[in-house]
């Protein structure tokens, strides 16, 4: 008999789906049959091109996370009316999702990291886990939790992450204390296949230049690339939504190459604090120059990780977006570099999802 677990995949950026994925695969090999129905706001063919393995796509979203100014900044304003609009029903948001629930009828219910399927998964009487570096009750009390309107919400969002059997604490990820149900497992990310020499190919790139991946996650950024002044050293992967047309910079999805395997590939990666960059650029070995976010409360926490666990340096964001990515780029790669982590939590929480399979 074919088991069934519905999965909730958040699309507040790509780092939801960059920390799932390995999870679903690890899983999906070790109960081969099982019958995954996976719902998510990303678009079908990037959740694929990230999951190998078969699964139904349910079109939809049940979180947003935060209404995003942009990849760095936060709209507050935007954010707190969302969170009073999505809860001011929240009886009835809960009984719909049981509904759903009950209709595709799984055995079990995982989500990154959205807290309504939790709840609806309760009401519905089949059990539910969750997993992530974050949840979004202790963001929601960083950026509301002075207001007089939130600490109802912020009880609700509670509530619903605690009801889930067991909530699975991606490592880096925050403290999570108000979480008895947590269980930490090791770091989780996708390693991929080092194409070097076919990237430089693809490129045209001589031997001795470097390239150097832009990635924010899916959100736009201010970098203001375009002005960026050419290194005759230095090729960079940008999003080809930003259509840049100059010689030194090509679009990541004109490679077609894997995201894994450009990270592998590349000589560094441009980022922003982010559990899924940050632990693929680690896992596989490339020095990493981030941005630290304006107001960001996950970010120490995988900074801290980072700077233990791989080559990587601190550059500001007017310093980047002002021309000087070059220099920035030079002092990077005199660092050290340490030996990679290695990659175990998908394995790890694979194991515990499928303890809590009949």
């Amino acid at each position: 008999m074919h088991r069934r677990l519905f999965i909730d995949i958040s699309s507040h950026g790509f780092g939801h789906l960059a920390q799932a994925a390995p999870v679903i695969e690890a899983l999906a090999r070790m109960r081969p049959g099982l019958c995954l129905t996976i719902r998510s706001g990303l678009p079908a063919e990037k959740m694929r091109s990230r999951i190998d393995a078969p699964f139904e796509h349910l079109a939809g979203r049940a979180d947003f996370g935060f209404v995003m100014q942009d990849a760095m900044n936060v709209d507050g304003a935007a954010s707190g009316a969302a969170y009073r609009a999505f809860h001011a029903d929240w009886e009835a948001r809960v009984d719909a999702e049981a509904t759903l629930l009950r209709s595709l009828a799984p055995e079990l219910v995982l989500t990154d990291v959205a807290y309504l399927p939790l709840a609806g998964a309760a009401r519905a009487g089949i059990p539910a886990l969750s997993m992530c570096s974050l949840h979004w009750a202790d963001l929601f009390a960083h950026f509301f939790g002075g207001e007089r309107w939130a600490a109802p919400i912020r009880e609700q969002i509670l509530a619903a992450y605690r009801g889930a059997e067991c909530f699975i604490r991606l490592t880096p990820a925050m403290p999570m204390p108000d979480l008895p149900n947590a269980r930490a497992v090791a770091p989780v990310a996708a390693l991929g296949r080092d194409r070097r020499g076919e990237l430089h190919e693809r490129l045209g790139a001589a031997a001795g230049e470097r390239i150097v991946l832009i990635a924010f996650g899916g959100f736009a950024v201010g970098l203001n690339a375009a002005a960026w002044p050419v290194t005759p050293s230095l090729r960079y992967l940008v999003p080809e939504n930003w259509k840049i047309a100059r010689r030194d910079m090509a679009a990541i999805e004109a490679t077609g190459m894997d995201f894994t395997d450009l990270v592998r590939s590349v000589d560094a990666v441009l980022t922003k604090p982010g559990y899924g960059t940050f632990t693929e650029s680690a896992c596989n070995g490339t020095p990493v120059l981030y941005v630290r976010r304006d107001d960001w409360p996950e970010q120490d926490c995988l900074i801290a990780w980072l700077a233990e666990n791989a080559c990587c340096r601190e550059a500001a964001l007017a310093a980047v977006g002002g021309g000087a990515l070059g220099e920035e780029l030079e002092r990077l790669w005199r660092k050290p570099r340490p030996s990679p982590p290695e990659a175990r939590g998908a394995r790890e929480a694979a194991r515990l999802i499928a303890s809590y399979l009949p």
